[in-house]
């Protein structure tokens, strides 16, 4: 598995982001989307192993566009140099989360898991609405000892904690988050050395397990938008 395909690509793209570059180099996109998607399948395995629940994904299905929609940005760049994908019990809906990859050089690259997604109210109630009633399970889950290692939790929040919770609640500063999500670094070096990665990413996704499954609890009665 040549890793370090992906990221010369990428490096190049980054380099040269436009139209006319990328489409007389569609040959080298392809060659290192099929190396990301080699890549994806071998992390689905392997993730399987300890949650079968997303052994069923095809890579190509997982995956996010280059193109990026540039209507209401200053940055019009007609690409974003970096492969990502989104490997969960429903494909790369933000919800079930999952385990997250993206793939950008200059040392952007990370491994993630929890809600990105801040749009959906009804996703930041239900998790909003069990934190409070799990809190010490949450609690459990934020202070074990490799999840304290490894990650930080992120995410959009208020100043405030929002109506309708105790503002004395123990897990009051977590009730004010629209989003609760991990990321975990990865350099470029350690991204090129294909085997290497995909062990170490295994070995990150499962510390993360937990986490998901108790974001995954929460949402078990959401339901995505339909789009109009």
């Amino acid at each position: 598995m040549n890793t370090q395909l992906i990221l010369n690509y990428l490096t190049e793209l980054n380099k040269f982001n436009e139209r006319e570059w990328y489409h007389a180099h569609k040959a080298e996109y392809k060659e290192a989307n099929a190396e990301f998607e080699s890549l994806i399948q071998e992390l689905i395995f392997r993730i399987g192993e300890f949650d079968s629940s997303v052994l069923q994904n095809q890579p190509k299905d997982l995956t996010f566009k280059l193109v990026r929609d540039t209507r209401f940005s200053h940055d019009k760049s007609p690409y974003n140099p970096a492969f990502r994908a989104h490997i969960s019990s429903k494909g790369k809906l933000p919800v079930p989360v999952g385990y997250y990859l993206m793939v950008k050089p200059g040392e952007q690259s990370f491994l993630g898991g929890g809600l990105f997604a801040d749009m959906f109210k009804d996703a930041t109630a239900m998790v909003r609405d069990y934190i409070a009633a799990n809190g010490r399970e949450w609690e459990e889950i934020l202070d074990a000892s490799d999840f304290r290692k490894h990650f930080t939790l992120r995410g959009t929040a208020l100043k405030r904690v929002p109506a309708g919770y105790d503002k004395e609640h123990p897990q009051a500063e977590f009730l004010k988050y629209k989003s609760w999500y991990l990321e975990y670094p990865i350099t470029d070096a350690e991204f090129g050395d294909g085997e290497a990665f995909l062990n170490h990413a295994v070995t990150i996704f499962r510390m993360m397990k937990p986490f998901n499954d108790y974001l995954n609890r929460a949402l078990a009665d959401f339901r995505m938008p339909e789009r109009k």
